[in-house]
């Protein structure tokens, strides 16, 4: 998810015609030039990968998404900034009995996604390129088994920690679609990160569902590190692996 973009502007939502809610987006859309082959993914392959009316223009009446139309009755996840997509196809292919949904609004994350899933052929997957509070808009209340938080923008001056994912704005919304008891994986190489996630996601009801002060330590059984953290491992910052459950 993270683009370690400089000071963006804010690019807001409000008096839509649609009726969309008041919402600053943060960060970068767009950043270099995109290879002809990455243009042609989101040309070729993007709309046939959507979950379904998403966005306030297309669905005006946030009208709940068919995800049995979509997945069948597989169970389905969501990983909320997919940054170039290693992870979420590394899950697809490695779980073919699940769907899993993608959103990340940087198009160029979008298009190395897009890459990733032609080449391993993964059929069980669905891709928002925009922001995932519209997704919650229309996600139906409890019918996400799994969720991923992975190496999110630090947002790293106080001022703007309340830009982060793990504050009310974007956590009220996701624990309703999250089913009771489902897992929620957060990673981060920020260790004020750690300390905003383990005050404010207990918070939005969930738990930690680590025992000791170090189980951080361990990555998942099937994780596959990011480029993100590769590059955080560099760069000599140390990964955080926290798992959650939502009561």
């Amino acid at each position: 998810m993270r683009r370690h973009a400089s000071e963006a502007r804010p690019m807001t939502e409000s008096t839509h015609k649609s009726g969309a809610p008041w919402r600053n987006f943060y960060g970068r859309l767009k950043g270099k030039g995109l290879r002809d082959s990455q243009q042609a993914y989101l040309d070729e392959d993007l709309k046939a990968l959507s979950p379904g009316a998403v966005d306030w223009e297309e669905n005006p009446d946030r009208t709940p998404l068919d995800l049995k139309a979509l997945f069948g009755d597989k169970p389905v996840w969501l990983e909320t900034g997919f940054g170039g997509g290693e992870h979420m196809v590394h899950q697809a292919a490695t779980y073919p009995d699940i769907g899993i949904i993608g959103c990340e609004p940087y198009i160029n994350g979008v298009a190395m996604l897009l890459g990733k899933i032609r080449k391993a052929g993964c059929e069980n997957v669905a891709v928002h390129p925009g922001d995932v509070r519209d997704l919650f808009d229309v996600l139906p209340p409890e019918s996400i088994d799994k969720a991923f938080l992975l190496y999110p923008d630090p947002w790293p001056k106080k001022r703007h920690h309340r830009r982060r994912f793990v504050t009310p704005e974007y956590l009220e919304p996701f624990h309703k679609v999250l089913k009771p008891g489902a897992e929620f994986r957060v990673a981060t190489d920020i260790p004020d990160y750690v300390r905003q996630t383990l005050e404010e996601v207990p918070r939005a009801g969930f738990e930690w569902l680590g025992e000791r002060a170090d189980d951080w330590r361990t990555p998942w059984s099937d994780w596959i590190s990011t480029r993100y953290e590769q590059k955080a491992l560099r760069e000599g910052r140390t990964p955080h692996y926290l798992t959650f459950r939502r009561i």
